[in-house]
Parts: C-alpha cells; structure tokens; sequence
C-alpha cells in the first residue's frame, strides 16, 4: 500500500512541552520557554513553585497522554526516563511526536524520537539557546547534510517508502541520479541545490523534482516543489463539494499534481466564503486573499478579462488575477479560467517556491476569550491555544498583566471605558488579515466585551468587519470561581445582577433586584461598588434583607484566582459593604441556602435542589 507524505513541512514548530522533575532544571525550563514559547509542566510532589503552566502527579501517564496527541516534548531528566515510559506507546518512525532529553543545566541536547518529524531541527534551535551542541545521530543528517524524509517548508514527498531505499544507496556511495521536470523555470533554491550535489551520476535510482502528477515507482522518489497557484472565484453560497470537484477534475485533466499547489487564492471579497475554506481544508494549504485593485494590476496578463467582473468585483479576472498575483511577476498562466456552474478557477506557475504564509492576506480572525480570574491553572486549553495563535492581544491592560507575554505577540493595552475603542480597533485589525485576541477577565460573554462586539458587527455595515472570522472561547466566571470556593451555592436556580449604573439606569436594577428577590433566586452581585460608587449595594442589601431571613449566607469574593484572593463568609445580618470594591465579587444565598461550620477553616455553603427530601417537587426555573 502506498504510504503518502502531501503535507509541506510546517514552517513552525507546535508549541513544546517542557517537562521539569526537580527545581534544579526550571532555570534552564524558563529559558527555553521564553525562547520557544510553549508550557512548563512541573512534577506536584517536587515542585512548589507557583508560576508552572501545568502540574502532574503521575509523569508515565503525562508523558504517554502529551506524546499521544502529538505534542513536542522536551524533558529536563535523564535520556533513560522518557525512553523507558514512552516505550509501551511508540508508534512507527513517520508518526513519532518529536522527543527531546535536555541536561537540567542545559549542557546537553539530545532528540531520542521524531529526528525527521521535527527533533532534529528543534534540538538545533535549543542548542541556539542553550549554546550547546545538540547530540544529533541520525546517520542521514551526519553524513548527507540533509533528512531526505524532511524537505524544508514549500516541498513535499509524492510517496515516502521511497526515501528508506534512496537514503541507503546514498550512504552506501551508490549513483543516485537527479531529473527536474521544471528545468530553468524552478529557480534553483537551497534545497535543489542540496539535491543536485548528492547526485553524481546517471542511474535507475532517480530522484524526481516535479509539479506534475507522479504514480509511484519503485525506482523513484519524487519531491513536488510548492510552485502553483491555485486562483479561485465562486458564487455566494456555492456548493464547497462543487469546488472540489472543479479542482480535482482540472488538474487530472491537466496531470498537474496536487501537492504542488502552494495555496488556494482569491478576492478579498471571499474571505468569508465556507466553499473557499473547504476547498483549502481539503488540500491541505492556506486560502489567502488580496484586494481587487491587486487583482486588476494582473488584467494585462489575463488570457479571458471580463467587463462583467469588473462591475462586480472592481477588477477584470478574479480566478486568473489571483493566480498570477500569487505567482508574482514571472508566473506563467498554465491553466486558463476554468468554469463550472457556480465557481471559476485557474492555475500559475512561479519560478520559485511560493510560501503562502507570506503572499496576499488571510481571512481575518477575531479570538474574543475569557482567560477566567487570571491564573494558568484556571485557564482553558483552548483559551490557551487562540492565545498562542494571535498576533495581537489587546485588552483591559490589568488583564494583559495577568498573562505571561508571549514573544511573537504585539500587546495593546486599554483602560477602562475604553471598550468600544478597543473592540473597534480589534474589528480594524482583523479586518486587515491579523489574528486578534480580545481579552476579558472571567467569561467574556459575562458582562465583557462579547456583546460589545456582537453589537458592532450587528450595527455596521462595513464589508470588512463581516469577512472576519470570530470565534469565543468561554472562561470561568467569578461567580463559578467565587462558588467554587466556597462549595456549592448555585445548587440550585441563580441570577446575576449588575449593580453599575453606567450603562443601565438604576430604576431597571432596582426591579431586577425587586424581582429576584421575588422569586427567591441566589443572587450574585456584579460591579458591586467602586471608590464612588457606594449607595447602590446599600439599597440593593436593603431589598433584599427584607426578603431574606437574617442567617442567610453571603460570600464576598476578592481577587480571584490572583495574588491577594480572599474569600469571606458571612450571615446577611453581619454583612459590611465596606469589605467590598470593584474587584470583589457578592453571592447572596436563598432562603434555602445553608452555611454548615466545619472543624478547620471556612464553613461549607450550598443550596440543596432537594435530592434528599422525599417530599421535593421538581420545579424548573429560568435564572434571569
């Protein structure tokens, strides 16, 4: 069965894993980190320090789960430990995760698993940073100068069964012979030449560099450089199945090779079309836009400009025009505009490797995240993974302190009753192709920036704020935070109420106030006071201590999650507004919320939904 490797080799590596067992190696962890980005994981038994992204109490079982799902891992430990508990879980050489033993000193470097799935060129990167020599033994990197099985970013292997024969012929001194198909029109580039001088002479063991389709030979390794540009265009709403089939019939017509193709390119008005993303999605490239005054620079180069899509689009040929502007000035139309009922396409070849990462733009991306109250531990993995994914984080700068800075990221921060600028601004980035995180404590649906920018984008009518792709991640609120301290107070039915005034008239608070009380919901109080901002939580403890009896429990939460957290609890009677500011958090208990003491520390508070009482009647209530 044919083993194929499609995928050009990623231009940056996943994020690591480094994985510290004792203090003595976090100095050397905290460097790669900063250096590298990526989370250190720390050993819970050995490990009090505070500042660890992840802690496990198991490290077989930590080490076996981050290998299973592919991630980088670089262990501060003796070479002998991850060999010994990742063993039970190796796979076959094509599939291994990259596997890294560094000295806790950093002395040494040695990649054990994955040398030419990425270890090898990460173990040169942390030999950079550590200034070390990185213990590489693969015999293909030592003695050719080059890992056959692992081309550089812009090229791909048609089959890679065929690199074990080739590798082993070479390093025998056995005549390899070099044929490119492209000839004068690929310029020669490292990789080619690094080619051409490994192959000395004619032979029937043959090294192929070609952008047409090749069917698997047992004489032959091909390499498909990354030299076509794909130019799409498409109707709103067209069928993504229908591109695909466009696409994949044209170039079989055409005996053009799939794995040759750089990226899938259009107009700028398609960056938020689903059927171009689909069809990228299936090629396994980027999609990449440009604007249509890009587009009608190409109209002297068109072979079929159309008047028709000038009215439409602002330019002459989208599917044509978005292929040569990708193949840039020496690109050749090798397939015209192609059509099928509701989609165009064309094909360019450039003269040299084209790195999609840096032609055009991409659809813009907006990551409006809930980090929760700040801390790693209370942060999501996929909070976690939009953040390593921006390029922009902006926010509430008291937010942006509470994370780490990364060094890829360009940080904006705000102050407050800066919202509608900065979610603005936010929108504006995005619109032009980068990928933004806003960021909000807590959950950012919860009275954060989400609805701020769900309104804006209800509100405008800006084509490019709409083309944005925007995605939310959820991130644990204060009141899950402050309840989870103190056990279980939202067991049963709950509200929240916000007691600012900026934005909501008093009069409205004061009804909801009036109306939960009513309804006999635990109540968390929002905003509950600032320096100047005091008599509302008086008058709101005062509709409710007149519908709650006087024991009923109340917890004032400050600081989440952070430096300088405190939890209090305390009977509605023994309430003291003066405990609380803008960073406190209140929850207001039932009438059948209890405080139950325990023999060391805070007392237990819950509200029972009535698993225990025989005579409950299940009611369903709607929180407001």
């Amino acid at each position: 069965m044919t083993s194929s490797l499609l995928a050009e080799t990623p231009d940056v590596l996943a994020k690591p894993a480094i994985i510290v067992l004792g203090p003595g190696g976090f100095v050397t962890a905290k460097r790669l980190k900063e250096a590298l980005g990526g989370k250190i994981h720390g050993a819970s038994a050995r490990l009090s320090i505070t500042d660890l992204d992840s802690r496990f109490d198991d490290l077989r079982t930590h080490l076996q789960t981050l290998y299973l799902d592919n991630q980088p891992l670089l262990v501060l430990a003796a070479a002998a430990i991850p060999i010994r508990l990742l063993a039970p879980v190796l796979k076959n050489k094509r599939d291994e995760s990259p596997v890294l033993a560094i000295a806790e000193d950093g002395s040494a470097v040695v990649p054990l698993l994955g040398g030419h799935r990425g270890a090898n060129d990460l173990a040169r990167r942390i030999g950079e940073v550590l200034e070390t020599k990185p213990a590489i033994t693969t015999a293909g990197d030592l003695r050719l100068g080059l890992a056959l099985d692992q081309p550089p970013a812009g090229w791909a292997i048609n089959d890679a069964e065929m690199v074990k024969p080739v590798v082993s012929a070479l390093l025998a001194g056995e005549p390899v012979s070099l044929i490119n198909d492209l000839g004068d029109d690929l310029r020669q580039d490292a990789w080619l030449s690094k080619l051409s001088g490994l192959c000395i002479a004619d032979s029937a063991l043959r090294i192929r560099v070609t952008d047409r389709h090749a069917e698997r030979r047992e004489d032959e390794l091909v390499y498909h450089p990354k030299t076509l540009a794909l130019g799409m265009g498409c109707e709103r709403g067209a069928d993504p199945e229908e591109l695909i089939s466009l696409v994949e019939g044209t170039l079989a017509e055409h005996g053009l090779a799939k794995a040759s193709i750089a990226a899938v390119f259009s107009i700028a008005l398609k960056a938020a079309e689903p059927a171009i993303h689909a069809l990228a999605d299936h090629l396994g490239v980027k999609a990449r836009f440009f604007d249509a005054e890009m587009l009608e620079r190409q109209a002297p180069r068109l072979a079929n400009p159309s008047d028709l899509v000038f009215k439409e689009t602002g330019c002459h040929g989208v599917a044509e025009g978005a292929a040569l502007a990708a193949a840039g000035e020496d690109g050749t139309l090798v397939i015209e505009k192609t059509k099928s009922k509701r989609a165009t396409m064309a094909i360019a070849r450039a003269q040299s490797i084209l790195h999609a990462g840096a032609i055009g733009r991409p659809q813009g991306h907006l990551a409006i995240i809930g980090i929760g109250p700040g801390s790693a531990a209370w942060r999501s993995p996929e909070a976690d993974q939009l953040l390593s994914a921006s390029d922009h984080w902006m926010g509430y700068q008291g937010y942006l302190d509470l994370l780490q800075k990364a060094p890829h990221v360009e940080q904006e921060g705000f102050a407050l009753g800066e919202e509608e600028v900065r979610a603005r601004k936010a929108l504006d980035l995005a619109a032009n192709g980068a990928r933004v995180a806003l960021i909000s404590s807590g959950d950012a649906g919860i009275y954060a920036m989400a609805s701020l920018v769900y309104e804006l984008l209800d509100r405008s009518d800006d084509p490019a704020w709409q083309r944005v792709e925007v995605v939310m991640t959820p991130g644990i609120s204060a009141l899950q935070a402050a309840a989870a301290r103190t056990g279980a107070p939202l067991g049963h039915d709950f509200c929240t109420i916000s007691l600012s005034d900026l934005l909501t008239p008093w009069e409205v608070i004061e009804q909801r106030l009036r109306a939960a009380a009513d309804g006999d919901f635990v109540i968390a109080l929002y905003n509950p006071a600032s320096l100047r901002r005091r008599e509302g939580l008086f008058r709101a403890i005062s509709i409710l201590e007149r519908a709650r009896p006087p024991s009923t429990p109340v917890t004032i939460a400050r600081n989440l999650g952070r430096d300088g957290e405190t939890v209090d609890v305390v009977k509605l009677q023994d309430f003291d507004q003066d405990q609380v500011d803008m960073m406190s958090l209140v929850i207001i208990g039932s009438s059948r919320t209890r405080m139950t003491p325990r023999l060391h520390g805070q007392p237990f508070v819950y509200t029972p939904r009535g698993y225990l009482d025989a005579d409950a009647v299940s009611t369903d209530r709607c929180s407001a």
